[in-house]
């Protein structure tokens, strides 16, 4: 995918009743990586974990890294069609990949992705903590306190026990990297609690790189705006899916493959002299950081 700049692109209706989404259901399926994409090594030899790696941002980061020389370990809950895929391409790159299926709301077996990670690999370089789910609701009155619970059980909480799980393990140089989103910054009148989820995560970020820096330990975040992924095409409407992405500056939603090089930079040596930072892939949209 060559720059666009500013294009009104709208996405064909669609909705998803699986939930979580399938990217292999999606129309169009979205860009993992971009064909002209010349990779140099930059992660050669490391080791990286990704949660909600099976699919949209986090395949396409699992793709990036990969090429560019890491051994990916992909967390996914229940989507193995997606994952398998992944993890081929993840093999085509020429790179080692262990998928780990489970549910990130249980502090166990966050525990246990670590574990297995060092068992097969033996140790542990990158951290990222990108999985997550929503429930768009247009009436805050109508916001259920389970679906509430949920989604911070999903999006912040598994964050705290897997850093805590992974800290032991990893050295000078070792990078984690959050996934916030451009809501923590904006707000979203539909999006309330997710995007309360992921202000909770720019904050810990920012906290969180002011401890583990003085381990050589850096601790950055990306806030992308809107991109196409399973989690639009399975909790958007069609009718919503169809102008997902419009309103942004570019008059488009964003392709994971133009989000996945900010996670390589903040991985690899690149990023050096930054931590508690946070990148913004959003089609444009100026924000107050």
């Amino acid at each position: 995918m060559d720059k666009q700049g500013t294009q009104k692109k709208t996405i064909p209706a669609q909705h998803q009743t699986h939930n979580p989404g399938l990217e292999s259901k999606m129309t169009p399926e979205p860009e993992y990586i971009k064909k002209d994409y010349r990779p140099s090594g930059k992660l050669k030899n490391k080791v990286a974990i990704i949660t909600g790696g099976d699919s949209g941002i986090g395949r396409a980061i699992a793709i990036a890294y990969a090429v560019e020389g890491a051994n990916v370990v992909i967390q996914y809950l229940n989507e193995h069609i997606d994952a398998k895929k992944t993890k081929k391409l993840v093999e085509d790159a020429g790179r080692e990949c262990l998928l780990i299926s489970g549910d990130l709301r249980e502090e166990k077996f966050c525990k246990s992705i670590i574990t297995k990670t060092i068992g097969y690999f033996g140790k542990l370089d990158v951290v990222v903590n990108n999985a997550a789910e929503q429930f768009p609701q247009d009436d805050f009155l109508e916001i259920k306190t389970d679906e509430l619970i949920d989604t911070f059980r999903v999006n912040i909480f598994p964050l705290f026990h897997i850093i805590k799980a992974a800290i032991p393990h990893l050295k000078k140089g070792s990078s984690i990297i959050n996934t916030a989103s451009v809501t923590a910054y904006r707000g979203s009148d539909h999006l309330i609690d997710y995007s309360a989820t992921k202000g909770a995560i720019v904050t810990l970020t920012r906290s969180l790189s002011k401890q583990l820096i003085k381990k050589g330990i850096y601790v950055n975040a990306v806030a992308p705006g809107p991109i196409w992924t399973p989690l639009i095409a399975s909790t958007f409407s069609a009718k919503e899916v169809k102008k997902f992405g419009t309103n942004t500056p570019m008059g488009r939603a964003g392709q994971p493959s133009e989000v996945s090089p900010c996670y390589v930079f903040l991985a690899s040596n690149d990023s050096s002299y930054m931590s508690g930072q946070v990148l913004h892939p959003n089609g444009g949209e100026i924000i107050n950081t």
